[in-house]
């Protein structure tokens, strides 16, 4: 595999210096926290094809899985039933596992657990830090980072002594106080303790247990956006309890390593966990040409769920992004962008021929005119941008997938305007256009969570009685 120094950010599970041996000690462990015809050419039976439910509520509690809260991805079980049918025949120390959006690093968790190496490419930071962090803890010392908690409750429990703290980030703005004032001065404590770990693989546990729970320290929730407290009739808190909580991570964290490095024995030299924090647009920079045995991913939905906005405290508090101009860096090149940066677009147009979809667009275009900006025209502008960003993923994955092997992409329709778009069909049509071809699509869900996000009369119609469902399209390169 080809890779940049400046953007890779690359973990052999085995490599760290620090396994090497473990001392006796006692733990701080807590219990497991080509063709442009029509839409339906390719269509088949959908059938739930013996997977399970793809929702990631269950990984919640899961060890690995669970350090980190994630309103999208698909469940740890999900991915070990796509494993069991597209590489039962393989080898496992040959076989590379590719999740283009790999997100919090489910695929990837699941790759090494069974013996794969796992390739994840991110562009959010605050989410490649959690898989990258992820992949990195087979190769830490739980005597080390047992050590390193120790240390900072210590720390959080002793008297301040006129110790400098962390500076709040000087862009980050938030409606009414992002925490309460006596919570903030020991985030601000916290932060300075984080920021001064010298070894960087635990320096990455802790950012992230930090990042996990803190908006649940702060006036803001995720429902299932984030909003304020008050806005879903909560009240603000002035107080937090940030030691205990962040310690409760962190010892959860532990526990799951301990459990992850006997995993890992079994073998014996292990395999590799990797996690590129860029777009997947650019994979040929990083990754050789037919190099991917399977692929297992869901790219963002066509729902308008702001991933970087709603990660925005974690990347401002963290440090990935310091000014506003880096936000919307992030914004404009993540796949399929957003209806916020589209909208006031002149007419786009799509950079293929589809006759069936470009009918949909243009009635979407011809809705609620009168709307401006809020009208039909800007979310024919977002369903646009989105569809050649899927046209581009399937020649970016058609470059990377070896001859005869599988992608399995999980997407759901969409509702705008209240016209519903199949994109499970239509991600069919493109992948064909570039030597990918639609062995099967699965029914993954009949009920979609998260709903909301899509639900209102301006994007819905008021009049729309379409269902939000989820399938798993599976693709074969010949």
């Amino acid at each position: 595999m080809r890779a940049s120094r400046k953007l890779i950010q690359r973990r052999k599970v085995r490599r760290l210096a620090n396994v090497a041996r473990e001392d006796s000690i006692s733990y701080l462990v807590v219990g497991a926290q080509g063709n442009d015809q029509a839409l339906t050419s390719t269509r088949v039976t959908k059938l739930n094809g013996g997977f399970t439910d793809s929702a990631f509520g269950d990984n919640k509690s899961r060890p690995i899985h669970r350090w980190v809260p994630w309103i999208a991805g698909f469940s740890s079980e999900f991915v070990r039933d796509i494993f069991s049918h597209y590489i039962l025949a393989k080898k496992t120390g040959s076989v590379t596992v590719l999740d283009p959006f790999c997100g919090v690093g489910t695929t990837l968790v699941e790759g090494l657990l069974h013996g794969y190496n796992a390739l994840g490419f991110e562009i959010n930071p605050y989410a490649a830090l959690a898989a990258r962090a992820k992949m990195e803890a087979v190769a830490v010392s739980p005597s080390q980072f047992n050590s390193c908690i120790i240390k900072f409750q210590a720390y959080m429990e002793g008297r301040a002594n006129g110790d400098a703290l962390a500076s709040p980030p000087t862009y980050f703005k938030s409606r009414i106080p992002f925490f309460g004032e006596h919570a903030e001065h020991k985030i601000l404590r916290a932060l300075r303790f984080i920021r001064a770990i010298r070894v960087p693989p635990i320096r990455d546990l802790f950012s992230l247990a930090f990042g996990s729970v803190m908006v649940s320290l702060s006036n803001y929730s995720y429902e299932p956006s984030l909003s304020s407290r008050p806005a879903v009739g909560k009240s603000t808190q002035e107080d937090a309890p940030v030691v205990e909580t962040i310690m409760a991570k962190l010892q959860a964290m532990l526990s799951d390593i301990i459990w992850l490095r006997d995993e890992m024995n079994k073998f014996g030299r292990g395999p590799e966990g990797q996690v590129i924090s860029d777009n997947f647009m650019k994979a040929r920079q990083y990754i050789e040409r037919e190099s991917v045995d399977l692929v297992v991913t869901s790219p963002p939905y066509l729902n308008n769920y702001h991933y970087i906005r709603n990660t925005r405290p974690q990347l401002f508090w963290l440090g990935f992004v310091r000014r506003p101009r880096e936000l919307k860096r992030l914004e404009v090149e993540n796949f399929g962008k957003y209806w916020q940066t589209v909208r006031d677009m002149q007419p786009l147009a799509l950079n293929f021929n589809h006759p069936q979809l470009q009918r949909l667009i243009d009635e979407i275009r011809s809705i609620n005119v009168d709307r401006g900006t809020y009208g039909g025209s800007g979310w024919a502008n977002y369903a646009v941008s989105y569809f050649n960003d899927t046209d581009k993923f399937c020649q970016v994955l058609s470059a990377v997938l070896k001859p005869k092997s599988y992608a399995v992409i999980v997407v759901g329709n969409s509702i705008l305007q209240g016209i519903e778009i199949p994109i499970d069909n239509i991600l069919s049509d493109l992948a064909r256009r570039h030597n990918l071809a639609t062995k099967n699509i699965h029914i993954v869900r009949q009920k979609r969570v998260g709903a909301s996000i899509v639900s209102s009369s301006v994007r819905r119609g008021a009049k729309s009685t379409a269902k939000l469902y989820e399938s798993a399209v599976v693709l074969y390169k010949n």
